[in-house]
């Protein structure tokens, strides 16, 4: 079966200029033009249209979702396998945390009491999915099983003062890298600060600090693509700078 683009994106629940913007950037192209001009899409392009919804429903980058589908070895039952996989594990971390807040709920009602730490507790377990699920696999490559699993058990034993403290230092961490990469000098004295406030970080997670690791660190920030992204959602060009800026600052 064809569609229009109108059609199709009524289909999908989207609009026509995404479905524009798609072909536009090379994305999905319609299977061909009408007589008239208008986009027709074919029985393989609404596949494609769905798998693209799916890594959007992860928050995949447009440009790295692209990259994937377009690979000579993407096989679109894999990739659905991938996603069922993905989506249950994010199911798993919301329900932490309406757990958490249904148990709020209860708290405020007087029906039950809770402590300080349990109002935190579905916040730090999140935290910890999120990153085995984002960066576990290169962690445990680079830094082994047994560092991980105690940079894991640090998170979890986290009072409230020290979460709130190292969300604080979070927000300043990136806001602070963000305007350094702006003026473009590594070497600057905003610059520099990112990096203490990096070191800083780093003492919630690490049990101990050494100028090698943490050049160790950040040279990954380069080499595997997730945490390149990451430091790119903060400012274009941002894990190369901040390895730049570290390796000022450990000299």
């Amino acid at each position: 079966m064809e569609y229009t683009i109108n059609k199709l994106a009524k289909l999908a629940g989207v609009s026509s200029r995404t479905l524009r913007y798609y072909d536009e950037i090379g994305l999905l192209k319609p299977t061909r033009k009408s007589t008239t001009g208008y986009r027709i899409y074919g029985q393989k392009e609404v596949d494609l249209l769905q798998q693209i919804m799916f890594y959007r429903e992860l928050e995949v980058p447009l440009d790295e979702i692209r990259a994937i589908i377009s690979a000579s070895d993407f096989n679109g039952l894999d990739a659905l396998k991938s996603h069922r996989e993905s989506l249950i594990s994010k199911r798993n971390r919301l329900e932490q945390v309406i757990e958490n807040v249904e148990k709020t709920i209860r708290a405020m009602k007087g029906d039950l009491v809770m402590s300080d730490s349990e109002k935190f507790e579905g916040f730090l377990k999140k935290m910890v999915k999120d990153n085995e699920e984002s960066y576990g696999e290169e962690i445990r490559e680079k830094y082994g099983e047994d560092e991980l699993e105690r940079a894991n058990d640090r998170i979890l034993k986290m009072s409230p003062e020290k979460y709130a403290a190292l969300e604080g230092l979070t927000e300043e961490l990136n806001e602070t890298l963000r305007k350094a990469v702006e003026q473009g000098d590594p070497a600057s004295r905003l610059a520099q600060r990112a990096c203490e406030l990096h070191k800083e970080w780093l003492s919630f997670h690490w049990d101990g600090y050494s100028k090698g690791a943490h050049m160790g660190l950040v040279q990954m920030y380069l080499e595997e693509p997730r945490f390149t992204a990451y430091y790119e959602g903060i400012a274009p060009g941002g894990a190369k700078f901040l390895w730049e800026a570290v390796r000022i600052y450990c000299s």
